[in-house]
């Protein structure tokens, strides 16, 4: 599928800087129907390259936590979970969400699973995946790239596949940055307590990850936070999440998908 592009200058003129959710400046010059195409193929490749779930359970229990998400958000999203013991997930434009079956070894109840759904979803909502994008091309000063999402195996479709932040599962990661990732916490935390989960087990999460690590990254040498910094910011902004699921359970949000792992 041969997507329609404008030239990059035209892009940069027409496009300018965006806001992100958190009120930061950002430059994200592609249009959102563009990076939705983009994400749409690259869900395209993974589901015919990469083993889908087949447990009833797991695929039922995964969706109704991701559903309990999404609705707070609203759209069409896709969920798939994936046979794959990493433990990972990941959103895409176009309102696509996958799932490793593995990352349910480090969530280990629905409140756990939410907050990382909810954080991989932030990312979307604030168009992280845009920015990356946009400075990859602005960097090459071309567009060939948005083009090799249709042929993932390529060099430069696994550097697009990267950018995606899908690209682990063709050998290259593309981490976000600390600030990205930072933003994603905060939003995902939000986000996850206004479908009625609890935001204080997000701390238990961060924790697990951290155990699966082995050990902390190092601030100042990662693209990522620290799990301690991660779990500070996280803290001080609990009582507010808090204060978001209380209201949204006393509306009728109360997610019980930890009953389907049981039965």
């Amino acid at each position: 599928m041969r997507l329609s592009i404008f030239p990059l200058l035209g892009l940069l003129a027409l496009a300018g800087c965006a806001t992100s959710p958190l009120g930061r400046t950002q430059f994200a010059v592609l249009p959102d129907e563009q990076m939705a195409v983009m994400g749409d193929q690259a869900f395209v490749n993974l589901k015919r390259n990469q083993a889908l779930e087949r447990d009833s359970r797991t695929n039922a229990y995964v969706t109704c936590v991701a559903e309990a998400v999404v609705r707070q958000v609203g759209g069409q999203w896709e969920i798939a979970v994936f046979q794959d013991p990493s433990p990972n997930a990941f959103a895409l434009p176009g309102g696509k969400l996958g799932v490793h079956s593995g990352i349910l070894a480090v969530a280990t109840n629905q409140h756990e699973l939410a907050t990382v759904i909810a954080h991989e979803i932030a990312h979307v909502l604030s168009r992280h995946t845009n920015e990356r994008v946009s400075q990859e091309l602005a960097l090459k000063q071309g567009l060939s790239a948005v083009q090799a999402v249709a042929d993932p195996v390529s060099p430069t479709g696994q550097a697009l596949m990267g950018l995606l932040g899908v690209g682990a599962e063709y050998g290259i990661l593309m981490p976000y940055n600390r600030l990205q990732e930072s933003e994603a916490d905060l939003l995902g935390l939000d986000l996850m307590a206004r479908a009625g989960f609890d935001p204080s087990q997000s701390l238990a999460l961060w924790q697990n990850m951290d155990k699966v690590s082995g050990a902390q990254p190092v601030e100042f040498l990662s693209t990522h936070p620290s799990h301690a910094t991660r779990m500070q910011d996280l803290q001080r902004r609990i009582p507010n999440a808090t204060a978001l699921s209380r209201q949204a359970q006393a509306n009728g949000l109360v997610p019980r998908c930890d009953d389907l792992r049981t039965r």
